[in-house]
């Protein structure tokens, strides 16, 4: 018979991908080691193993929820939007500001996702980038009920990569404690598609 898992089971594996997360920030997934890992835990090699086979199950994990973490996002964005009854536009300024909030505790995770998802195997590197779609395909979605007199099926994909690209890279250069915080840069994002987008259409 399989030994039961301990109630702290997932609690620690919460813990170790935070750890695992930092040192492939740190170090780059392909220079950490599954020792290095086990020290940043404050724990063995041998007890790291009791979780996890090995460090690309530890990548893949920590991907796999975070990126599910992602589209429950998207959900409970959607879901408040008709609690609330707010407009399109609305709508998709709270999920800009859910993503953010979401980004300022997870910029290791983040930063995993953007780098590192080509370390994964073939069918575990297909299940997270058809996640990433799926996140894009939502972001897309969200933005042609917002302006739908500027979005085409021409540049609609251009427009959701250009929002992307605003929020995407911030574990990059926005830290917590900075002279701009998250929430501060989610409004100037609002602005700035309420400002583009809800202007005139280029000629």
């Amino acid at each position: 018979m399989a030994r039961p898992k301990s109630a702290t089971h997932d609690l620690k594996r919460d813990e170790i991908l935070d750890v695992a997360a930092q040192c492939f920030a740190r170090q780059s997934f392909p220079a950490a080691s599954m020792n290095d890992i086990a020290k940043a835990c404050g724990t063995s090699k041998a007890r790291l193993y009791h979780y996890y086979e090995s460090k690309e199950a530890i990548l893949f994990d920590l991907l796999d929820r975070y990126t599910q973490r992602l589209l429950a996002l998207i959900g409970e964005a959607e879901g408040r939007a008709q609690r609330k009854n707010l407009s399109e536009r609305d709508a998709l300024s709270e999920l800009v500001r859910a993503f953010l909030a979401e980004y300022e505790t997870s910029a290791t995770r983040h930063a995993a996702l953007v780098s590192d998802t080509k370390f994964l195997g073939p069918a575990q590197r297909e299940q997270v980038v058809n996640r990433q779609r799926d996140v894009v395909a939502a972001f897309t979605r969200f933005i042609k009920r917002a302006y739908p007199e500027r979005v085409t099926p021409t540049n609609q994909a251009a427009l959701t990569m250009m929002l992307f690209g605003m929020i995407n890279w911030t574990f990059i250069w926005l830290r917590p404690g900075g002279p701009m915080s998250y929430a501060g840069f989610a409004e100037e994002v609002v602005a700035v598609l309420e400002g583009g987008l809800a202007g005139r259409r280029p000629e």
